[in-house]
């Protein structure tokens, strides 16, 4: 049986039902979403270029202000401790014989600048086009041509089991709670950030400095992708040099449990 309304012969004018258009509806959404996206993009940019990074400060350039920041901060801390130390000279009631004990424990800490004869190490990258120069070896993976974290601390360890009164990384002397780290292919040393070639700078006997370096087995290994794929590597007696005293913090930061 038809609608009443749809059915002819009634004498009347025919009326038409209307009917729930879901396009109609989907439309108009489509357009509110659109006026909202525009709306919310002409905000955000107020006027700028919103496609673009050129008005962002990408991660990398925020990392090299920080480090940059970082290494003023240590030397205005390092002038302060000058400062500071020569104002407790002037008299400070100690006696002398406490004074030459903390001199000496300050030089085992680190914090006093150190004189002697030295050894530097230097490493690099591979050249980016680098092949296996030897046979029977694979061809290189992006991973073999970069200096990683452990090829440094191999370094620095066999320097300290040589009997390294003092290193310094860079241009940043390292004290007991220093860590050698690598995030990608830089490094990252009590705050401040670094691109190869890495430079390390040992005092002490150079004669068996070198000895140790030459019998670890990190470095040994690493010697390897020296030979073969071309990774940086160079020893070299400096003569009589001064390492800088640490002058960051030396407060120990630890977790802690969330309470």
């Amino acid at each position: 049986m038809s609608n009443s309304a749809d059915s002819p012969g009634t004498g009347s004018s025919p009326v038409r039902a209307r009917r729930f258009r879901p396009v109609r509806v989907l439309t108009v959404g489509v357009f509110a979403l659109a006026g909202l996206i525009f709306f919310t993009s002409f905000n955000t940019a107020k006027g700028t270029n919103i496609r673009t990074d050129t008005s962002l400060l990408k991660l990398s350039d925020l990392i090299q202000e920080r480090s940059h920041k970082n290494g003023e901060l240590d030397e205005s801390n390092g002038s302060l401790r000058d400062d500071v130390e020569a104002l407790a000279e002037r008299d400070d009631g100690r006696t002398e014989a406490e004074d030459d004990k903390l001199k000496a424990l300050e030089k085992k800490a680190g914090t006093q600048r150190l004189k002697g004869e030295a050894v530097t190490v230097t490493l690099d990258d591979a050249p980016p086009n680098a092949t296996a120069k030897l046979p029977g070896y694979p061809e290189p993976q992006p991973d073999y041509l970069v200096i990683h974290q452990q090829d440094l601390q191999a370094v620095v360890n066999a320097l300290w089991q040589g009997g390294a009164g003092g290193i310094k990384v860079m241009d940043q002397r390292l004290i007991s709670t220093s860590a050698v780290r690598c995030v990608g292919n830089t490094l990252i040393l009590q705050g401040r950030v670094y691109s190869p070639p890495y430079k390390i700078t040992a005092v002490g006997d150079p004669e068996t400095l070198q000895k140790a370096l030459a019998e670890s087995p990190a470095i040994q290994n690493y010697m390897v992708y020296v030979n073969v794929y071309g990774l940086g590597w160079k020893v070299e007696e400096d003569g009589t040099v001064t390492l800088p005293g640490y002058s960051g913090t030396v407060n120990l930061h630890y977790a802690q449990p969330v309470e």
